[in-house]
C-alpha cells in the first residue's frame, strides 16, 4: 500500500514538472483510485465474509481483574496484565499483547451508550498500565 502511495506521488510529481503527459497521469490516477479502492473495501469485504470469526456474535465481559469474551462455540479469559496497549478505531477496539500480535473487540459487542465507558475502562486497566511500565523502564536504564 505504501508503493502505491509513493507511486501516486511520483506520478503527480512528474507530471507536475511535464515529463509525463496528462493521459499517462489520468492512467496512474485511475490505477491508484482502483487499487486504493480494492484495499480499503474490496478485499476486506472478501475477507470478512469467507471467515465465519467475523460473523459471530460475541460476548464481552470486562471485569475488574481480566476481559472474559464468549460467542456460541465457547470462550476465553484474559488477566489485563497480559495486553501491553490499546488502540481504538472507528469499530474497532485492538487490545496488544506485544507488537505483533493483538485481540479485536468490536465495538458492536456493546451497548451504544456503553462505548465511553468501555473505553475509560480499557485505558484505565491497559493504557495506565503500559504508562506506569514505561516509566519503571526509564528508571532501570537511568
Amino acid at each position: 500500500m505504501i508503493l502505491v502511495n509513493v507511486f501516486a506521488i511520483v506520478a503527480a510529481t512528474l507530471y507536475f514538472f511535464n515529463k509525463v503527459t496528462a493521459y499517462a497521469f489520468l492512467g496512474s490516477s485511475f490505477l491508484w483510485f482502483s487499487l486504493m479502492i480494492s484495499f480499503w473495501y474490496v478485499l476486506p469485504n472478501i475477507i470478512y465474509r469467507k471467515s465465519s470469526t467475523f460473523k459471530d456474535q460475541l460476548r464481552v465481559s470486562l471485569e475488574p481483574q481480566h476481559m472474559f469474551i464468549e460467542n456460541d462455540r465457547g470462550s476465553r479469559t484474559w488477566p489485563w496484565k497480559a495486553f501491553s496497549t490499546m488502540m481504538e478505531s472507528p469499530y474497532f477496539f485492538h487490545l496488544y499483547f506485544d507488537s505483533r500480535s493483538f485481540f479485536i473487540i468490536p465495538k458492536d459487542a456493546f451497548e451504544k451508550n456503553q462505548i465511553s465507558e468501555v473505553r475509560k475502562f480499557l485505558k484505565e486497566k491497559i493504557i495506565l498500565k503500559s504508562d506506569n511500565q514505561n516509566a519503571n523502564q526509564k528508571k532501570l536504564f537511568k
